[in-house]
């Protein structure tokens, strides 16, 4: 089991935007989801964006449109692209990685990253 580490947060004012990475190499032999979660200031943690086994991607109605995730999986880096930011985007931003499979190697893991955060001001 490995840890993601999240990069690419800042403070940034609406309407511009990010880009986020999460790393988080291995498994070569295993089903790998990546997901990226965030949690605002006071309130619980939500879902954003997920990308599957077969590359397709889904993501929360609040950020449909504005926000893309994409994965390069020779770099094993799933990426967040932030665009249109809003303040209510700000919040900490969660790499999440499952990993299954049928060799052992493959765990079951359910990873999480430190987090990265996105302030956006008006």
């Amino acid at each position: 089991q490995q840890q993601p580490v999240e990069s690419g947060g800042g403070s940034v004012q609406a309407g511009e935007s990010l880009r986020l990475s999460c790393v988080a190499r291995g498994y070569n032999h295993c089903d790998i989801i990546m997901n990226w979660y965030r949690q605002a200031p006071g309130r619980e943690r939500e879902f954003v964006a997920s990308i599957g086994v077969d590359g397709e991607t889904i993501y929360a109605d609040s950020v449909k449109g504005r926000f893309t995730m994409s994965l390069d999986s020779a770099k094993n880096t799933a990426y967040l692209q932030l665009n249109d930011l809003k303040p209510g985007d700000t919040a900490t931003y969660y790499c999440n990685r499952l990993v299954a499979g049928t060799y052992a190697v493959c765990g079951p893991f359910n990873e999480w990253g430190q987090g990265t955060l996105v302030t956006v001001s008006s």
